[in-house]
């Protein structure tokens, strides 16, 4: 008989569809009771709808390139498709899944800043394969390792913006010496495609700042937790890994994690329910994944991007890092799409204003009317914040965040209130409802706005603030409690776009 936890672990590698037969047989072969393995499986969405057919994004910048024609087309010609929330693709929108999981679009990827040694992360240059990041590490030792991500200020780059060095003493000073690294790569929300590229053009990087960050904590054992829609990058990484495995990753064993199709998987512990098999439901914290983690054990959850940044933090200092920024520290990889002229990832100081990343990015295409800064989880500000510094602190001042610094732009060819409506058709259909302040809020939110886009009657909306505080203020995690963001920002900065009429 399996251990317990090893059981769990084995469901979602085995199931392949949600049949009471095929249900009964992965309970038989697990020793998991039928009621959890089906509970897991139904959860997924690409294990629930494995014959879908093309998976159509229906993200904002896609919804805005023109995805909903293109998934009516789709059905004109009679071939199987469905709606996916968001599949990562912003700057090639409008992008589509197809069964086998390859991205089908008209456009090509976007672009990335230039090739520059002088950027930590430098999406434009060359991956080495040198990794001497990693013996530096060793010179210095873990204390060296910690003492240099404490002078840098690095923040977690996925959206939280928690010290990555306060994460790391955190595990270390756990009595438990069973201890784990994940890396979080389940980047899966509109407007974010930042990781993807690192993964693809990087991935050296990655697994060196994965190295590096195992040795300092005292782990063994690594594991890349990424979106099953990113299958190219999951191929990069094995290839990478593949090169270096009996070189200077000699010792560390490192594990590939497929998510299932779950945006909710992208908050830690949700991603340690679907890591030991059960539904991606968040846990209740404390305690938090530093002391009790993967299987129970302390565990360093970081983002992509924050390791990426890890070894030249260690080759040329912390407060070298530190000294990139603008107004916080470091670069940071800002992903930009909708109404500009280059959609794209750049690399920049942390804290350019939006007027300065759209520059790079080739200029705005149309009259930019509102963006989103930093995903849909940070809702709309209008372009009268143009030249506010996107970062942690100043987008925080104005009720929004800089979050996975997935910023959208707007102009005014498309209506805020169909803007918010996509936002809020996302957020809907990836609550995970356990908490009934998400699941019932997201969906009332959605049937507020979808009432108030077919008969222009501002009634319709009348509930949206008590409903946007209890949303907040009871929900387990940070998707509930933003949710309604989109939506009460957008009728904060644009009162005319929701008073009747169409854009303001």
């Amino acid at each position: 008989m399996l251990p317990k936890g090893a059981q769990r672990d084995r469901v979602l590698k085995v199931v392949h569809d949600t049949s009471q037969e095929e249900v009964e047989r992965v309970s038989r072969e697990t020793g998991v009771p039928a009621a959890d393995v089906y509970g897991a499986a139904s959860f997924y969405t690409l294990i629930s709808q494995p014959d879908a057919g093309a998976r159509v994004c229906q993200g904002l910048s896609c919804r805005m390139a023109g995805s909903q024609e293109l998934f009516a087309d789709y059905l004109e010609r009679g071939e199987p498709a469905i709606y996916a929330s968001c599949i990562g693709q912003c700057d090639r929108a409008p992008a589509v899944l197809s069964p086998k999981m390859a991205v089908v679009s008209q456009r090509s990827a976007g672009a990335v800043s230039a090739a520059n040694p002088e950027l930590p992360m430098n999406l434009g240059g060359s991956d080495s394969l040198d990794y001497s990041a990693l013996a530096r590490s060793r010179e210095l030792g873990g204390e060296g390792v910690l003492a240099a991500l404490d002078a840098s200020g690095l923040q977690g780059r996925g959206g939280a913006g928690f010290p990555a060095g306060r994460k790391w003493r955190a595990v270390l000073g756990e009595t438990e010496t069973e201890r784990y690294v994940i890396c979080n790569a389940d980047e899966a929300e509109p407007g974010t495609f930042k990781d993807r590229e690192v993964m693809l053009r990087r991935p050296h990087l990655l697994l060196e700042g994965l190295a590096i960050c195992a040795e300092t904590i005292g782990a063994k054992e690594v594991y890349l937790y990424i979106r099953g829609e990113f299958q190219e990058p999951i191929a990069r990484l094995k290839a990478a890994l593949a090169e270096v495995a009996d070189g200077p990753l000699a010792g560390l064993n490192y594990h590939f994690v497929e998510g299932h199709g779950a945006y909710i998987c992208g908050e830690e512990t949700a991603l340690l329910e679907a890591m030991e098999g059960r539904r991606g439901m968040p846990r209740i914290k404390p305690p938090y994944p530093t002391q009790e983690g993967f299987r129970g054990k302390p565990t360093v959850i970081n983002n992509v991007e924050t390791l990426a940044c890890v070894p030249p933090i260690v080759l040329r200092g912390g407060e070298w890092f530190k000294g990139l920024g603008r107004t916080e520290a470091g670069t940071k990889l800002y992903c930009i799409s909708g109404h500009v002229e280059t959609p794209g990832v750049y690399e920049l100081p942390l804290g350019v204003s939006l007027d300065e990343l759209v520059a790079v990015a080739g200029g705005y295409v149309g009259e930019p009317v509102a963006f989103s800064p930093g995903g849909a989880s940070s809702g709309f500000l209008p372009i009268s914040e143009r030249e506010r510094a996107l970062d942690f602190a100043s987008l925080s001042e104005v009720g929004s965040m800089l979050g996975s610094a997935g910023v959208v732009v707007l102009n005014e060819t498309f209506d805020l209130a169909e803007a918010a409506c996509s936002q809020a058709i996302f957020f809907e259909d990836e609550s995970c409802g356990q908490c009934a302040p998400c699941r019932i809020g997201t969906r009332l939110v959605h049937q507020a706005l979808k009432g108030y886009l077919e008969t222009r009657d501002p009634n319709a909306l009348e509930h949206i603030e008590d409903l946007a505080w209890e949303m907040e203020e009871g929900s387990i995690c940070g998707l509930g409690m933003v949710a309604a963001l989109p939506l009460t920002s957008a009728i904060k900065h644009f009162p005319a776009a929701f008073s009747g009429g169409g854009q303001a």
